[in-house]
């Protein structure tokens, strides 16, 4: 069961994203949050100079989209569930899978390859 808040479970989501991506991720923006009748948020940052993502979490089910236009890019990743995710692998997997959409080019001359 849900004993956490969004403020909570925010910051820790925050700081494993900034401890793993360091200078590759800008500002966050949180939207959509609430713990009432559950809990659930939204925070969107920018990745690598290049992408917008959106991190959802919905009633501990959570989730990156690339933003395209009106619509979202979902991003595979294993770590479906926050309470039994090991964040180090989840921030892997989500960089591989951003990593893959943007040319090696880009991040060779950015120093992120």
């Amino acid at each position: 069961m849900q004993t956490k808040g969004y403020g909570e479970i925010k910051k820790e989501v925050k700081k494993a994203l900034k401890a793993h991506f360091d200078d590759k991720i800008g500002t966050f923006n949180v939207f959509g949050q609430t713990d009432t009748p559950y809990t659930m948020f939204n925070m969107q940052f920018e990745m690598y100079n290049y992408f917008n993502v959106i991190f959802n979490y919905d009633r501990g089910r959570m989730g990156c989209v690339l933003v395209n236009g009106e619509y979202g890019i979902g991003l595979y990743n294993s770590q479906k569930w926050y309470d039994q995710a090991d964040m180090n692998l989840f921030c892997k997997e989500l960089q591989e899978q951003v990593e893959l959409r943007i040319p090696d080019k880009f991040l060779e001359y950015n120093g992120w390859k």
